[in-house]
């Protein structure tokens, strides 16, 4: 069995310490740990009470996801809590630092909750397609009351210390818990007071009775928060059996009822499936264990734009201080400007402190000299894509930035071994595909040269978790991993709205899906006169997908940046209105293009688009430049919008069953005639075997990597 639970009396108090490194989770060994200990606490008749802690930096992390689906051993966690709840001796729970999901849950069977300063608590199942299956839809109502217990639960947050005493979830925060709680049991023993339970506290539970604003305004938070989501629907549910239900065991009963149901719903092994990919992604299989770090002490950013100074921003929050240089003072001073006023913006929603605020501020300096980055660990390039600008920035760090030095460009689709091939170290050199904005986004693509050194790598991974980033690892290759299946996916966008389709129609069908934002409004929010542009000055004739976007740029229609596009914008709006002015023009171009426009259903709408992402990703793992399938995953949920409750493009196709997407593959392929729709070579052999898509092959059985043919991936859009 997994974990332990160290026993020890001191001064007639039981202290039960949980043992399961790194953050003690519910394991099965821990379980039983538990309930036998509580039994031996309560037969030693020296002992007055018992004091629950964890080892390390964590009380409980919550259950072990690991036993999910598999046969669970030990003690089960209900007999567990209904052991700690009844328990004759008074429990407190010293809760040392993290206490999340099961840890909390486990808490609030204690009768007392005294936290560490650093401590944090929340119910965070949600994010895995869960609810809190161990008693905390049932309990954490009663003790801070049903509308703040479903704010926790349906976003998951968690709260610290400081804010859980506000909120009434722990009764005190100490210096020293440990000793703080025995005496805290000592008190309790000599004035022989009464030792409450949580399940007991109904004060909450009848004054929210009949009060539907409560479920409605959570009904609502769901909705905006967790479209397409069942668990937080089911969360809901449960707290509303709190509320009407008198007995506690009964709204147990419930919320293991509807735990099940969350439990066996497909969401809930996509969700697991981003949980663990997320942290899959951070590995880098052939780079050892053992690989040296760099120290990053101290960052230069080499663009004052949106994206510098949202990197800027980056490392000023983790602690790292930044220097920016710019070429020009007053686009500099306008780049630092707005980054103070994202700070001021935090300050007055409330997420920082002006002293806070002064602190992380002041991490950030600026110049328009390359010398004054000379002393940086890591420079990073975030200009615009242009390659002879990037290689001659790269020219002047190489000579200006001092020995063993990362040099990093933040590129979407630039070739990585060209800028490397301009400096004298390019394995320090690795790309940075930070997404916009970038102190928001999470996703860090992390492009590895064909030079680029396992220490470089690692440490840029290293930064990456540092950054609070879902880091993941592409070899340089046209597009990468995430602007690579864009194309495809915008390409057949525009294909249906030639071949008929609207724009209006095309973003509903796939947001219906689950997408955060249709193809037409991510384009119109884009820009879509940076693909023209490119075309133009490349002197190439426009793709058949590109027609429909460069003709509306000739008429001055760029998206919201001017307040028209596929969409109209009113005045400091960016919600999309209908353009019914540019269906002519539709048709005029499908017209001229030989095609007679015809009904689209939003099924053949969402196959196509999704498909084409499924094969280009196919081919993305076939190729190597992905290490595996659940790193495409992670990609276009962080980067893109893809919803999280359906894993990911790839868990998609594993879930329908490749057998399946093969057969669509090849209906949609005889329909338009394209090879976006050729099934990819690694389907249709796993689709044969009855495997999935998983890790990409070894090396000496990998498709060829394509050549670097594309100076840019907007280019085609």
């Amino acid at each position: 069995m997994k974990g332990t639970v160290l026993y020890e009396v001191k001064d007639e108090v039981a202290i039960l310490t949980v043992d399961n490194p790194p953050v003690n989770p519910l394991s099965d060994g821990v379980r039983t740990g538990l309930y036998e200990s509580l039994i031996k606490a309560e037969e030693d008749d020296s002992v007055k009470g018992v004091v629950l802690t964890g080892n390390g930096r964590a009380f409980i992390a919550g259950a072990d996801i690991s036993e999910f689906g598999g046969n669970v051993e030990g003690t089960p966690l209900n007999e567990v809590f209904s052991k700690l709840e009844t328990c004759i001796k008074p429990v407190v729970a010293a809760i040392n630092g993290v206490a999340l999901g099961g840890g909390l849950e486990t808490a609030l069977c204690c009768n007392y909750r005294i936290a560490a300063k650093n401590a944090f608590v929340g119910l965070p199942e949600v994010n895995l397609g869960l609810l809190p299956g161990g008693g905390g839809t049932q309990r954490l109502p009663r003790l801070i009351g049903p509308a703040e217990a479903l704010k926790m639960m349906l976003t998951g947050s968690h709260v610290s210390a400081k804010k859980a005493l506000d909120m009434g979830i722990v009764d005190k925060i100490s210096e020293d818990i440990i000793e703080d709680s025995m005496n805290f049991i000592k008190e309790m023993a000599e004035n022989g007071a009464e030792h409450p339970k949580v399940r007991d506290k109904n004060e909450k539970m009848l004054e929210a009775r009949g009060n539907e604003n409560v479920l409605i305004e959570a009904k609502a938070m769901a909705a905006k928060a967790r479209k397409g989501q069942f668990a937080p629907g089911q969360i809901i549910k449960c707290v509303e059996a709190a509320i009407n239900i008198d007995d506690f065991d009964e709204g147990i009963k419930k919320e293991g009822e509807y735990f099940l149901e969350c439990l066996v719903h497909p969401q809930r092994e996509a969700m697991i499936h981003i949980f663990f990919g997320e942290r899959a992604a951070s590995k880098v299989s052939d780079v050892p264990k053992d690989t040296k770090i760099k120290d990053i002490k101290k960052a230069g950013i080499i663009g004052s734009g949106t994206m510098g100074g949202g990197i800027a921003m980056c490392f000023a929050n983790a602690g790292i201080p930044v220097h920016i240089i710019d070429q020009d003072e007053e686009n500099l001073k306008r780049g630092v400007s707005v980054i103070e006023k994202n700070y001021e913006f935090m300050v007055n929603r409330g997420r920082l402190t002006s002293e806070q605020k002064e602190a992380v501020f002041g991490l950030v300096t600026s110049s328009l000299d390359y010398k004054d980055v000379s002393d940086c660990d890591i420079v990073i390039e975030a200009v615009y894509e242009n390659l002879e600008l990037k290689h001659e920035i790269f020219k002047s760090l190489d000579e200006h930035v001092k020995e063993g030095a990362i040099l990093a460009s933040n590129t979407s689709g630039l070739d990585i071994d060209s800028i490397a091939s301009v400096t004298k170290r390019p394995e320090m050199v690795v790309g940075t595909h930070f997404f916009s904005p970038a102190n928001i986004m999470r996703l860090l693509e992390v492009v590895r040269g064909e030079v680029t050194s396992d220490e470089t790598l690692a440490t840029i991974m290293a930064i990456g978790k540092k950054l609070k980033k879902a880091a993941v690892v592409s070899l340089n290759a046209p597009g990468f991993i995430g602007n690579r299946m864009l194309f495809g996916y915008t390409a057949q966008a525009n294909m249906l709205l030639l071949e008929g389709a609207l724009p209006h129609q095309i973003d509903q069908a796939l947001e219906t899906f689950g997408l955060n934002m249709g193809p037409f409004r991510m384009m119109d929010l884009v820009g879509l006169d940076l693909g023209w542009r490119a075309r133009k000055l490349s002197g190439k004739e426009s793709p058949l997908h590109a027609k429909i976007g460069d003709e509306l740029c000739e008429q001055d229609r760029y998206g919201q940046k001017n307040g028209k596009g596929y969409y109209n914008y009113s005045e400091g709006s960016r919600a999309p209105n209908p353009a019914p002015e540019n269906e002519k023009l539709y048709e005029k171009i499908s017209s001229e293009n030989a095609f007679t426009r015809r009904e689209i259903s939003d099924d053949e709408i969402v196959d196509r688009c999704i498909l084409a992402l499924i094969n280009e990703g196919s081919d993305i793992l076939s190729e190597g430049v992905s290490q595996r399938a659940a790193d495409i995953d992670v990609v276009y949920i962080n980067g893109y919008g893809f919803p999280i409750w359906r894993g990911g493009p790839m868990h998609h196709a594993n879930a329908m069953g490749l057998d399946v997407v093969i057969e669509k593959l090849e209906k949609y392929q005889k329909i338009t005639g394209s090879d976006v729709y050729k099934p990819s070579e690694m389907l249709k052999k796993l689709a044969q075997t009855g495997e999935r898509l998983g890790e990409a092959p070894k090396k000496e059985d990998r498709k060829e990597k394509l050549g670097f043919e594309m100076s840019s991936v907007a280019n085609n859009f």
